[in-house]
């Protein structure tokens, strides 16, 4: 039998670092039973019959929150060989917390003092030989973002496994709590074992009713442990759980009075730092410009270069590498002799000859084809019947290759989030957020989820479960999905493409400014909704730990960007491949002169007898005050719902389709010809498609996390509606600051500008002659 090792600490104490060095690329990620809390395993590098599990990060073993049941279920009942308590060494009160009641469990327990690189640079010493006789337990000196210790930490875990001693820890309570737990110990007996017995006694001194539900003791002894514990708190003068609380505090302060020498140093470089980007007036500026920056460097910069290469050349018709200079100007030549004949009259056989005489980037330098033609070669050579060539090439490969594309900009945007997440700021961010949020009715909690959505809405929207607050949570599930996801980039850069052009320089604030928009509208959203019955009340306090500063390891770094680089390929691999032949489908066949089949794609309008023409026309006039009423971009909203990368998808497939004698055949000039060129229209198509209902996978996810029907439909409605209003009003006041002059529906975008500014402004109204906030007071009062 294989040997099975736990990992558990507190959040942010280096556990996830020390995960991934030890397992490196042998890990998998699923869910435990029964909760959406994340589950993750692999087997050591160098011992592949040991398996490690990384526990929730958590601060205590109560059975409070889904991660905290999760890791004391797995530690109690799942009895792992061994456990691995990584303690945070640089604050040593908060982290060995936990440390003291994973030691009452039974087991065999190695504690790994992390950060101690970070120790050693503060100045401070601390005597792990005399933890380790304290906490009656091995302990080892590590850095998991160094890779120091981390032979010696699992060397001495495999060794305390293979032996099953459990941990002896020589930290006693007051004298008075200990004759406690001796004499529900006695009542106890034989009914636990001697190894949990003092973990059991302090769970029904504490009066937890998770554990008197577990051990259904009888009444006549449920009666002895109540006097016992109604005795103490007489004695204490106060109750238990507070005492308990107490005295573990205590044995640690004692602990870490004799274990740890702080140095007299002055200021660290921490702190420093957040006297800085934790500033009350600095914060929120500084985090404004770093995001910005990081989608500009994404999405408008770095991140364009390669998705260019990826676009034109892979996906594309093929990219030249030398002598583009010699091909650019003979392209310029040859179009300015064509622009010379059509304005001199030229027949349709003479441009013809000149369509002809197009450069061929292969005659001047290295030049490698695209999958385009390639593919195209290939399956006409073959005599692939014309409809499955043009399923495989227009359908599939256009769909799927338009997001695919776009995976560089992903690369480059999940690398500099990673970066930040990893060296301690984006910690920083979600106290900073606090302060905010908790003014426009929002948890600091709340922060986190939309942290996460920057990746992808379903783990965004899964994270929601640590908010305790029922109205909280909802109103956060509601608007965390309206933060622009991984999958929506694409879109972003689509709209930044059809507008910029060859004027990119001038437009760089498109793709930052679309990030913000997600956030004003989760604000004004949290301010909206908290004015209503039905979130009325406060926010729910939020307490995290802060981590210290330091360089990221480039191996976790790279790990967290390829998973979530891999989770949006998987999905272009299947949900997208999937989309594309439905909408391929959707577009080719269709009903002509009173018959249904395949149509005849040599026509030129075929389109307009497709099922898919039939869809956007049904319900394009929803869309027409938005600025993009036409059949093509109203469906492709609609296929956004299913997977948000079906958006750019499914532009790709229209965009290929009657394209080919353009002089630049472009997605993105394209996609600007069929919003009319009018860049109020693309603004909005873009608001609208990046606020509204998120995809099929993360409806589900809010389906389950509501548990409710009637508040999923809820949240889809609401934020379809919000979406539809903030485009209503970025096309109808764009087009008439630029001269469109005013019409019915300005004055409905008016309307409804003003709604939102009364619901933002008005006082917090009075529900059953109260405020929300006294009434609040009022049940706590009576409580």
């Amino acid at each position: 039998m294989g040997i099975r090792i736990a990992l558990a600490g507190n959040p942010n104490c280096g556990k996830t670092t020390m995960f991934n060095d030890l397992t490196g690329a042998s890990q998998y990620v699923g869910n435990w039973p029964g909760v959406t809390v994340e589950k993750k395993e692999g087997t050591y590098t160098r011992d592949k019959d040991v398996t490690i599990t990384d526990l929730p990060g958590v601060y205590s073993l109560s059975p409070y929150s889904p991660e905290e049941i999760v890791t004391r279920d797995y530690l109690l009942d799942g009895r792992p060989d061994a456990v691995i308590n990584l303690v945070d060494a640089t604050n040593m009160e908060r982290n060995l917390y936990l440390t003291t009641q994973i030691l009452d469990l039974g087991l065999p327990v190695v504690v790994a003092l992390n950060m101690m690189d970070l120790v050693e640079k503060n100045g401070d010493k601390i005597d792990a030989a005399l933890l380790s006789k304290k906490l009656g337990c091995p302990v080892v000196e590590t850095s998991a973002l160094k890779g120091r210790g981390m032979d010696d930490l699992l060397k001495t875990a495999i060794d305390a496994a293979r032996k099953g001693a459990p941990a002896a820890p020589d930290m006693r309570f007051a004298p008075e709590v200990e004759e406690a737990l001796a004499k529900i110990i006695d009542v106890l007996g034989a009914r636990v074992t001697p190894n949990v017995a003092r973990w059991f006694a302090i769970k029904l001194l504490e009066g937890e009713q998770k554990t008197i539900d577990q051990l259904d003791l009888p009444a006549g002894d449920l009666s002895v442990i109540s006097a016992v514990r109604e005795a103490l708190e007489d004695r204490m003068d106060d109750d238990a759980e507070s005492v308990v609380t107490g005295e573990r505090y205590d044995a640690i302060g004692d602990v870490v009075s004799a274990a740890v020498k702080k140095s007299l140093k002055g200021t660290t470089t921490t702190q420093k730092i957040d006297r800085v980007v934790t500033n009350r007036w600095l914060g929120i500026p500084i985090f404004v410009v770093i995001m910005f920056l990081v989608y500009y460097i994404s999405v408008s910069t770095v991140g364009t270069l390669f998705t260019d290469w990826a676009n034109d050349g892979v996906f594309g018709d093929g990219w030249l590498y030398t002598g583009t200079e010699q091909y650019d100007e003979a392209v310029g030549a040859w179009e300015e002799s064509v622009a010379a004949a059509e304005e001199g009259g030229a027949s349709e056989g003479e441009l013809a000859l000149l369509a002809e005489e197009e450069p061929d980037p292969a005659a001047f330098g290295w030049y490698v084809p695209g999958l385009t033609p390639v593919v195209t070669d290939a399956l006409e050579s073959n005599g692939v019947a014309p409809w499955l060539t043009s399923l495989i090439v227009s359908g599939i490969l256009a769909g799927v290759g338009a997001v695919l594309g776009f995976v560089p900009q992903m690369i480059v945007l999940f690398l500099l989030l990673s970066l930040l997440e990893a060296c301690g700021y984006m910690a920083r961010v979600a106290f900073i957020m606090d302060r905010i949020f908790r003014k426009f009715g929002l948890s600091g909690k709340s922060f986190i989820p939309m942290l996460i959505a920057s990746g992808c809405g379903v783990p965004a929207v899964m994270a929601t479960k640590t908010i305790e607050n029922e109205k909280d949570r909802r109103m956060t599930i509601m608007t965390t999905t309206m933060i622009p996801c991984g999958a929506k980039l694409p879109i972003i850069a689509l709209v930044f493409g059809a507008i910029a052009g060859a004027d990119a320089a001038s437009t760089w604030w498109i793709a930052p400014v679309f990030y913000f928009l997600g956030v004003i509208a989760i604000i004004v959203s949290g301010i909206m909704l908290r004015k209503t019955k039905m979130f009325a009340g406060e926010a729910t306090p939020f307490i995290m730990e802060l981590p210290q500063y330091h360089v990221p390891a480039a191996k976790n770094v790279l790990l967290a960007t390829w998973e979530r680089v891999k989770s949006f390929i998987v999905k272009a691999g299947t949900i997208i491949f999937l989309s594309s032949i439905v909408i391929w489908f959707l577009m080719n066949f269709g009903f002509y002169e009173g018959a249904f089949g395949l149509l005849d794609t040599e026509m030129d309008d075929y389109i307009q007898y497709s099922l898919m023409a039939g869809l956007g026309n049904a319900i394009a006039w929803i869309f027409a005050p938005l600025g993009f009423g036409n059949w093509e971009s109203t469906v492709t909203s609609i296929t956004g719902l299913v997977a948000k990368e079906n958006v750019v998808a499914t532009v790709g497939i229209l965009t290929s389709l009657g394209e080919a004698g353009e002089a630049d055949p472009s997605m993105w000039m394209a996609f600007g010809a069929l919003m009319g060129g009018s860049v109020p229209a693309i603004l909005a198509f873009c608001a609208f498609n990046l606020l509204c209902a998120p995809c099929f996978a993360a409806i589900g996810t809010i389906r389950r996390q509501m548990a409710s029907a009637k508040w999923t439909w809820f949240a889809i409605g609401y934020m379809t509606v919000f979406a539809w209003c903030v485009g209503l009003m970025i096309y109808q006041f764009g087009m008439l600051l630029g001269g469109g002059g005013f019409n019915g529906w300005t004055g409905v975008a008016l309307v409804v500008l003003a709604g939102m500014l009364f619901q933002l402004f008005r006082p917090m109204p009075r529900y059953d002659g109260k405020s929300s906030a006294g009434r609040l007071e009022a049940e706590k009062n009576a409580a």
